[in-house]
């Protein structure tokens, strides 16, 4: 209670309005930054084969994810209330668009990257502390059928335990929430700042420089791309103009999902001061702050790194690679310090944010009624709760692997090894994620459209060229996902589809709750 007397309270929502410009700016970078960073450059250099084109991709990342926080910062300037996105897209297109977004957001987005944070926090902290294992058993794999199981490992408990601790910090209150965010944050920026120079200026390697970018623009032992369709051919980075374009579309997977998360602020807008200024300004701040980091980065691995060590890093841990050139074995325990306050800052931000989805949802009664209620501390903690659930319920299952002819994968000691469910998750909803953003940014010329004379304090820079070239971008990758990738572009359209039947289903509940209220004189 005492944050409510020290902190300004929204009278209409009971949101505390306790978000200034640094803390938003530092929930937009500290909700990016996780451990995608230090590990997906392996996977984009097998993909496009070159310096110049992996240093591109991640530039072309940075551009779209600048241009869209840049128009976004419109739409939030329009309606800076609690949900965000999903308000955006119920404001532009239906109730049922946005609840498609909500319900995705609920059902993998958001609690898959949440889970999958976990886990990477728990298994830097291994470096560590060995006994934190996935293999250290406290239930063993139990098979359900040929391709799932489910388990218990310590590093998984380590992981749920690691969200029980979050979600019950933030419930606590959005000041408790706010200081964890700011000084995970910082600490997280300076390390990645630190990695830089130290890749640049004492690991720099004339002998890596001259082979990286002798012929900065050539492929080179690359992998082939072969699609799921017959009609379809395989492609390589090496094959021509074709060949490269949907080899630099697929690589942006990694990318996009390394610097994704930084609408989350959006979904704050009823706890940030001044939102119709700070909102916009904060996507600027942070999007741009951690693009420049993550292009200085991959330029940092290249000083250090050949280009056929970089995708053979172990468990394509690049910027363990480069510190290990640096410091020897002292810097796999370094980086996994590093990587440890980063996932842990990155999942307080997702966690403080996500609830404010459902929270939305639940004031138009297309989610749990109890969501959209604040706790004594001002903020929606059975969002929280059932996050923290479901999120926690993702880490549990296992996905069996196998080898190409389709035989059990074993480890050294001959017995079954298993991946975890949320990897194929985030995987199926890659071209989902796209699809909102596409749809949230054609959102603004259809506001445009339907409501001319609402008040935009800020307008979309370079609208409509810039916002129309996010469009035709993302429309590209999406097209050379759904040829290439369909294997995981379906069931992401299939995920969201299920929430079309569960709208009409909660929508149905919510009129027959408001009747009786209706007929009671209430």
């Amino acid at each position: 209670m005492a944050e409510a007397a020290t902190l300004p309270t929204d009278k209409a929502t009971g949101f505390v309005r306790g978000l200034g410009l640094l803390d938003s700016t530092m929930i937009v970078a500290g909700s990016m930054i996780g451990s995608g960073i230090f590990i997906v450059s392996a996977d984009i250099a097998r993909q496009v084969g070159s310096a110049g084109w992996l240093l591109m991709a991640w530039v072309v990342t940075g551009l779209l994810t600048v241009t869209a926080a840049l128009s976004y910062g419109e739409l939030a300037a329009m309606f800076p209330h609690a949900g965000g996105q999903y308000v955006y897209l119920r404001e532009a297109y239906s109730p049922l668009c946005g609840f498609l977004f909500g319900w995705t957001m609920f059902l993998v987005i958001q609690t898959g990257t949440i889970a999958a944070v976990a886990v990477g926090f728990a298994r830097y902290l291994g470096v560590l502390i060995p006994s934190i294992s996935p293999t250290s058993w406290i239930i063993r794999p139990i098979n359900l059928s040929k391709s799932y199981a489910i388990s218990l490992s310590t590093q998984q408990l380590v992981g749920i335990l690691s969200l029980v601790l979050l979600t019950y910090l933030n419930t606590r209150g959005l000041k408790l929430g706010k200081v964890i965010q700011n000084v995970f944050t910082s600490a997280k920026t300076l390390s990645l700042i630190a990695l830089i120079l130290l890749g640049i200026l004492v690991g720099r390697n004339a002998q890596a420089i001259s082979a990286n970018f002798s012929a900065v623009w050539t492929p080179v032992g690359v992998n082939a791309i072969r699609p799921d369709f017959s009609f379809v051919p395989a492609v390589t980075a090496t094959a021509g103009g074709l060949g490269l374009l949907v080899a630099f579309c697929v690589a942006q997977v990694g990318s996009l999902f390394s610097a994704d998360a930084w609408n989350n602020i959006t979904f704050t807008a009823a706890e940030v001061k001044e939102p119709r200024k700070n909102i916009p300004l904060s996507l600027a701040f942070g999007t741009g702050l951690v693009i420049t980091l993550y292009v200085l980065a991959n330029v940092a691995y290249l000083c250090t790194l050949t280009l056929r060590q970089i995708p053979q890093a172990p468990d394509d841990r690049v910027a363990t690679a480069a510190l290990g050139v640096i410091f020897g074995p002292a810097g796999a325990i370094i980086m996994a310090v590093a990587i440890v306050i980063s996932t842990f800052g990155c999942n307080n931000g997702l966690i403080l944010a996500g609830a404010r989805v459902y929270y939305a949802m639940g004031k138009d009664s297309l989610f749990f009624k109890s969501t959209a209620k604040l706790n004594r501390n001002h903020v929606p903690a059975v969002g929280l709760v059932l996050q923290c659930i479901w999120a926690s319920l993702l880490v549990l299952p296992r996905t069996r692997l196998r080898d190409a002819s389709g035989a059990p994968l074993l480890d050294a000691a001959g017995l079954a090894t298993y991946g975890n469910l949320y990897s194929n998750l985030l995987d199926y909803v890659v071209f989902s994620v796209l699809i909102f953003y596409v749809l949230t940014i054609a959102g603004i010329f259809v506001l445009r459209r339907t409501q001319p004379t609402a008040e935009r304090p800020y307008r979309a820079f370079g609208y409509p060229l810039i916002p129309a070239l996010y469009i035709v971008a993302a429309t590209v990758i999406m097209v050379a996902l759904i040829l290439y990738k369909t294997q995981t572009t379906w069931p992401g359209l299939v995920i969201v589809l299920t929430g079309i039947p569960v709208y009409f289903l909660w929508k149905r509940a919510g009129i027959a709750a408001r009747v009786p209220a209706r007929e009671a004189g209430t």
